[in-house]
């Protein structure tokens, strides 16, 4: 008896084919060519040329500063602009009309046309050659006011009511008391060299200082500030 291996027998539809890097599954599909765009490449050159020519005006333009004149204490309106009020300080320019610190010497023959708060860039607009407030007409007067006739945080540049309060027994105080000055400037707070905080001078029509001196002597004024008045 013979033992032999007997041949594999063929597909009828042929061979087998087995997976490998010729088979279907290692075949790629064509890729067509990519398609190049000279336009957007040159609009992109070009953004990128921008935006850094930008940032390079930014850096110069920011280098662009002046010196100007900053407030760096309260001055009231109508008062004249003292030296200790002034500060150079240097800013970006802008093209606002910001007061030069060159021109430093002439801000101190003008006055403040408005309130000037510390912090404050000066601008042109806010002086005035001439005093509306301590101009032909008006008065100095100095109060002595005790606790309670004047608000706490009074301070040089306040607008002010200056109110006759009569004393007890003179009169129903609630028929008698009334507004002498309806928007006085004050002047000072306080005296040089004195530590009394009482001490007020007060901005009035020189019509109605006489009135506000006599009642100031016997204790009988009060003062209520008036914010919205600055």
């Amino acid at each position: 008896m013979r033992i032999s291996e007997k041949p594999a027998r063929e597909s009828r539809t042929g061979p087998v084919e087995r997976p490998g890097l010729s088979g279907p599954a290692a075949r790629k599909l064509p890729v067509p060519p990519r398609e190049r765009k000279p336009a957007l490449a040159a609009l992109a050159v070009l953004l990128i040329l921008g935006g850094a020519l930008a940032t390079t005006l930014l850096v110069l333009r920011s280098g662009d500063r002046v010196s100007a004149v900053r407030i760096i204490e309260q001055v009231g309106a109508g008062e004249k602009i003292p030296a200790s009020a002034l500060q150079e300080v240097q800013i970006a320019e802008t093209g606002i009309d910001y007061v030069a610190w060159r021109f430093r010497d002439k801000v101190l023959t003008t006055y403040a046309s408005v309130t000037l708060l510390p912090g404050t860039l000066l601008t042109e607009n806010m002086t005035s050659t001439a005093s509306e407030q301590l101009g032909p007409g008006k008065a100095q007067v100095g109060l002595a006011l005790k606790s309670g006739q004047a608000p706490i945080g009074l301070t040089k540049g306040d607008i002010v009511q200056v109110i006759y309060v009569p004393a007890a027994g003179r009169g129903t105080a609630a028929t008698q008391q009334r507004v002498l000055a309806q928007n006085a400037l004050v002047h000072s707070v306080g005296a040089p060299g004195r530590t009394a905080t009482g001490l007020v001078t007060v901005i009035v029509d020189e019509a109605v200082s006489p009135t506000v001196a006599q009642y100031a002597s016997s204790g009988e004024i009060a003062l209520a500030v008036l914010p919205g008045a600055r």
